[in-house]
């Protein structure tokens, strides 16, 4: 091969890589203007909820541990609370230990999971139950709509793609399953509980067995077609 043809070779290489350095300089910007959007509407709406619920509260002669503790009995807010710091640690520190973690193909797996099911669970069974008035109903569509589909939009767009294995499952419905047991402990002590499907006080324990055993079998549905999702796009990728 003659001189010539070498360095046309050699400058469609040198070419090549620097278009590749540009689309992956371009794809890791918008994927950190994404997660940081996602974030800010993230926190945005906890503290929207939070203002909101303490001002109520407060008339109600309740203490500050009291209403936190009442906040943090909700697995919409537990779980965009999770979402907030998933996107943001790694934006702050990309290469620390949460940083790290919170970008790895099983985490953002199991948040999405999670906060999907947060969307799926308000829009189909308890959207029509309560009426809601001004900034609430910002803050409720934000936690319920705007955030789970922002963040499965990020899984879909930018999550890593490893081959999770199935044994990933077991691992995620630790912390739906954790709650489940805390609320149950809680609603048994203090008579409340945060969702009509799990009031034990109204349906009885048989009904309330029946309906949680059907919500672990709906993440645990979501969780294998999330991994057959993520396997198929990352065998496409590779």
């Amino acid at each position: 091969m003659s001189t010539w043809a070498y360095k046309l070779l050699g400058e469609l290489n040198l070419n090549t890589k620097q278009l590749n350095f540009r689309l992956m300089y371009q794809k890791t910007s918008v994927k950190i203007a994404f997660m940081a959007l996602t974030a800010l509407v993230a926190w945005f709406a906890i503290v929207l909820q939070f203002s909101i619920s303490f001002s109520v509260y407060v008339t109600e002669g309740r203490t500050f541990g009291g209403i936190l503790v009442q906040l943090l009995s909700y697995f919409t807010i537990l779980s965009n609370i999770l979402v907030a710091k998933s996107l943001t640690l790694p934006l702050l520190n990309p290469t620390g230990r949460w940083g790290k973690y919170f970008s790895s193909a099983s985490a953002t797996g199991a948040i999405t999971v999670y906060i999907a099911t947060v969307g799926i669970t308000y829009n189909i069974i308890l959207r029509n139950l309560i009426v809601l008035e001004g900034f609430s109903i910002l803050a409720n569509e934000l936690l319920h709509v705007v955030v789970p589909v922002l963040y499965v939009i990020y899984w879909f767009l930018f999550a890593a793609k490893a081959r999770l294995k199935w044994s990933e499952i077991y691992y995620w419905l630790i912390y739906p399953l954790v709650y489940l047991v805390y609320i149950l402990i809680r609603g048994a002590i203090s008579g409340y509980y945060p969702y009509p499907f799990v009031d034990v006080g109204k349906l009885g324990y048989a009904s309330v067995a029946m309906n949680s055993l059907g919500m672990i079998i709906g993440f645990a549905i979501l969780s294998v077609l999330l991994i057959l999702a993520g396997r198929a796009m990352y065998k496409s990728n590779n």
